[in-house]
């Protein structure tokens, strides 16, 4: 059996079809079909079931597609074990994280990581999407959500809490909402939704309610927001990190202190693609993630 034949057959499946994986390894489609082929003829099975939509290994290509991985996974093992001895802790990781977390927490997180780490690179993407990691081979992705999709691996790493808030003198001026129904009668400031209502849940207590939102300004742009909210333009509904130094320095107040608020979700996950290989950088990375949002538990 051709050994890189086997090789390639673990990158159709992980890549989830011909094209990607001909995108992945940098050649055309038509060289991966073709070795596709020339690998069943060995074998004397077919391998893949192709569809006009999707691929899925038979059961033969299965059991060869694991025995593949392991193969590939212990030769990537080896290497990087040599070359770690040789050279050091090295090598790379591409990391998405979410556009707010990421500016107004994890910068702090990266830079120390790159202090401590310093022939690791690292390539960040900052951005909300959760859909397809897959198809920007990002190495691990950190989100704030509700429940983490099924198809990744998620570590839950802490809870990202959110206020209602205002500048001190719109507070003065005009007052801050006693109740959930109450952020329908003023102007308010926060993130939008993408394809889809945005709507806030409120736990008083054991009872939760929902609410429906019409923001005065929306944006992504956390930075933004902030500026907003300081401008006295209305109620910001954001994560606490947003807004912590103020509020500790008096120039913004929170309303709804009895509440637990939530827009996306509070957990914050970090997420990866669970068939892909975790280099020592990667798993280096990982661990001191995990080890900084430590103070998100507390």
């Amino acid at each position: 059996m051709d050994f890189s034949g086997l090789l390639l057959l673990v990158d159709i499946v992980d890549a989830g079809g011909l094209s990607r994986a001909a995108e992945k390894l940098k050649v055309s489609r038509a060289n991966v079909s073709h070795r596709l082929q020339q690998l069943e003829k060995a074998v004397g099975v077919q391998l893949i079931r192709r569809t006009t939509r999707r691929i899925e290994p038979t059961e033969i290509g299965l059991t060869l597609y694991r025995h593949g991985k392991h193969i590939r996974d212990e030769l990537l093992a080896a290497e990087e074990a040599v070359a770690t001895l040789a050279r050091g802790l090295h090598g790379s990781v591409r990391v998405s994280v979410p556009t707010g977390f990421g500016q107004w927490v994890m910068t702090d997180w990266l830079i120390e990581f790159k202090q401590r780490f310093p022939d690791i690179s690292l390539e960040l993407l900052f951005e909300n999407r959760v859909d397809d990691l897959l198809r920007d081979e990002v190495d691990v992705a950190i989100r704030v959500m509700t429940e983490p999709p099924e198809a990744l691996v998620a570590k839950e790493l802490g809870v990202v809490r959110y206020v209602a808030c205002a500048s001190a003198a719109y507070a003065q001026a005009h007052g801050l909402p006693t109740h959930l129904d109450g952020l329908q009668r003023v102007p308010v400031i926060t993130s939008p939704a993408a394809g889809r209502e945005l709507r806030v849940a409120g736990y008083l207590g054991e009872q939760r309610h929902e609410l429906k939102l019409q923001p005065s300004i929306a944006s992504e742009n956390f930075q933004f927001l902030h500026q907003a909210i300081l401008a006295g333009l209305g109620v910001g509904l954001v994560p606490r990190y947003v807004v912590a130094q103020d509020m500790a320095e008096g120039r913004v107040v929170a309303g709804l202190s009895d509440w637990r608020l939530s827009i996306f979700g509070s957990r914050l996950f970090l997420l990866r693609m669970p068939d892909r290989y975790q280099t020592l950088a990667v798993r280096s990375f990982v661990d001191f993630i995990a080890e900084k949002a430590q103070s998100l538990r507390d």
